[in-house]
Order: structure tokens, then C-alpha cells, then sequence
């Protein structure tokens, strides 16, 4: 899975999706840094890209409706300092597989998965 990883989320995550697998770019990387969510969304979308972010407002299905993008997972954790943050990111790589969230907006708590899927067309 092609994966964007947000500028609130350390750069040492990356090689932890790496190491899964995954395609990992980062805001920074694309000079994205301070741009509005809206902007980061439309960019890692154009590229196919899911975004990990910590940034609630991503969480909002009205301004991200599933579907309409290339997948976004919010994580949101009582503690963030960053080995914590490590952590629960190896627990949700063992418990999900993150292909599975294309297309989707899930937000991850301590545990927790919740995803919002985009509709069927069938």
C-alpha cells in the first residue's frame, strides 16, 4: 500500500511501514509541510496514497467521504510521546492489514479500529 505519513507523526515511522511493506512518502518530503489538510488529502490522492495522520479533523466524513479519496487513518492515542506512538503503530500493523483500509477514513485508539468504508455499488 502506498502510505503519506503526515508532518504530526515522527519521520522514524516511516521505515516501520517500510518494513511491512509499504510505500512510504512523507509531507515533508514533498514540501507539503503547513499546508491545509484539504491540500495534503488532494495530493496524496492524486498519487494513490493513503494518509496517516494524528490530525482529527482528516476523521471528519463530511469533508472526506469514503471513498472520495485514496484512504486516510487517523491515530489517535492518549500518549503520544513517540516510542508509545511507535508501539501502537507494530500493533496496528499486526492486527490490520492496511490494504484493507483503501478507500475508507479509519481512526485507531489505543486499540481500537474504527472504519468508515465507502458505500457499495452493487
Amino acid at each position: 500500500m502506498k502510505l503519506k505519513l503526515d508532518e504530526n507523526l515522527p519521520v522514524r515511522l516511516a521505515p516501520l511501514f517500510a518494513s511491512r511493506g509499504h510505500d512510504v512518502d512523507t509531507v515533508v518530503d514533498e514540501d507539503l509541510a503547513g499546508a491545509p489538510d484539504s491540500t495534503i488529502a488532494s495530493a496524496a490522492s492524486a498519487v494513490g496514497r493513503l494518509v496517516v495522520t494524528m490530525d482529527r479533523g482528516f476523521g471528519d466524513v463530511r469533508r472526506y467521504p469514503p471513498g472520495s479519496h485514496a484512504g486516510i487513518l487517523v491515530l489517535r492515542l492518549d500518549n503520544q510521546a513517540a516510542p508509545a506512538l511507535a508501539a501502537a503503530v507494530e500493533d496496528l500493523l499486526d492486527s490490520v492489514d492496511v490494504d484493507d483500509l483503501a478507500g475508507c477514513v479509519a481512526v485507531y485508539r489505543d486499540g481500537d479500529l474504527r472504519v468508515r468504508r465507502p458505500p457499495s455499488r452493487g
